[in-house]
């Protein structure tokens, strides 16, 4: 994921939270987890950084024929 931070100050940190649904096999939404992580931070002011995220879901959360869709990326800066 690309962070672009497109105010006058750096961002010196903040979270990103993934919300991760879990789809039946009639496509019907089950549930939904969300989990958070750290924003690469600093971003400096008018600057680019870009973070690889692993979101992981309990297997049991998952059962056979069923899967799991992040649906929903929201992130705070502080």
């Amino acid at each position: 994921m690309e962070f672009r931070n497109t105010g006058g100050t750096p961002a010196r940190s903040g979270t990103v939270t993934f919300a991760t649904h879990i789809i039946g096999a009639l496509g019907v939404d089950w549930a939904t987890i969300t989990s958070s992580q750290p924003l690469p931070a600093p971003i400096g002011a008018g600057s680019a950084r870009s973070e690889t995220y692993t979101v992981c879901v309990e297997s049991w959360r998952v059962p056979l024929g069923m899967r799991v869709e992040t649906q929903d990326v929201s992130a705070v800066w502080e």
